[in-house]
């Protein structure tokens, strides 16, 4: 398994899943990451209590902005987490291997873009 020069593995994870959890680019923002998405949870039960409680549309659809908002800002930091440790480590250890990781983010930031 490939690692960055601080330990953090940067290779996709295996189609079955390993007993041996890897330590990700994003390790030590973990618990900062983790609190975003308990709050972001926590909006969305927000925006179900509207739905049933019948709250006016704009309202809703402008809390549901607020949401779709903070899950981005999670995704642009995870994806910067990434370049910082996996890419430009990959590109440190020969322009293939950097090139490699550069066609992955490329790829994931299509993949967002398609919404």
């Amino acid at each position: 398994m490939a690692a960055d020069h601080s330990g953090h593995t940067c290779t996709p994870p295996p189609v079955a899943s390993p007993s041996e959890r890897p330590v990700r680019g994003y390790a030590s923002g973990k618990d900062d990451y983790l609190a975003r998405l308990r709050k972001i949870e926590g909006q969305v039960r927000g925006l179900q209590r509207m739905i049933e409680d019948d709250r006016w549309c704009p309202h809703v659809v402008t809390q549901v902005s607020s949401v779709t908002r903070a899950l981005q800002e999670v995704a642009i930091g995870l994806l910067n987490d990434h370049i910082r440790h996996c890419v430009v480590d990959a590109a440190r250890d020969s322009d293939a291997s950097g090139k490699e990781r550069l066609d992955e983010v490329t790829s994931t930031i299509r993949q967002v873009l398609k919404l």
